[in-house]
């Protein structure tokens, strides 16, 4: 199913750049769309069931569009979803449609885990020094964990950059009992 996943995101994120969408504001109608179908169970029966005619869910889902005002392009990506059985599919389409959208424009992900709260300017240096190194815009997730003792711990998808008292401290351990 990875497959259809990824050709419905990409194929969402085609219609986004084609027609000059905003990217953000599609992106958030999508999630908004994948909660409430996540959320609501007879919503979600009624659109997965194959004996409710398709006219009858795209006029559920018209009016849903209306209600929330949601766009066009999102509503008929969704009715595409309903037509071809996929709205199991719909709440990992929308993430791979947020990392599409994120590879199309520049950004990368970061978790940044440190010691203590960040200030701002520590956060915007810390940032910086990630997009030098991946060449992207970062688009960072912070988190805490004082057993890093200090400094920083940073993954940008399955690299880690460990910048933490803790980690110096394993490496010189290493060090030391690889010397005996």
């Amino acid at each position: 199913m990875a497959s259809a996943t990824n050709t419905y995101a990409r194929a969402l994120a085609d219609v986004v750049m084609d027609k000059h969408m905003d990217p953000a504001a599609t992106l958030r109608e999508a999630q908004s769309l994948a909660a409430l179908v996540a959320e609501n169970k007879e919503l979600r029966e009624v659109w997965e069931a194959p004996s409710i005619p398709a006219e009858q869910k795209r006029g559920l889902l018209n009016a849903i569009v209306a209600r929330e005002g949601f766009s066009r392009e999102v509503r008929n990506f969704l009715a595409v979803l309903i037509d071809h059985r996929r709205i199991p599919l719909l709440e990992p389409i929308v993430k791979q449609f947020e990392l599409e959208l994120d590879q199309r424009l520049g950004f990368t992900e970061a978790e940044i885990t440190s010691a203590r709260e960040l200030n701002l300017s520590e956060r915007q240096a810390l940032e910086a020094d990630v997009a030098k190194l991946t060449g992207k815009k970062v688009r960072a997730r912070y988190g805490r964990d004082p057993s890093l003792l200090g400094g920083a711990l940073v993954r940008v998808g399955s690299t880690i950059y460990d910048g933490s008292v803790k980690g110096q401290l394993e490496r010189i351990r290493e060090k030391l009992a690889g010397s005996n």
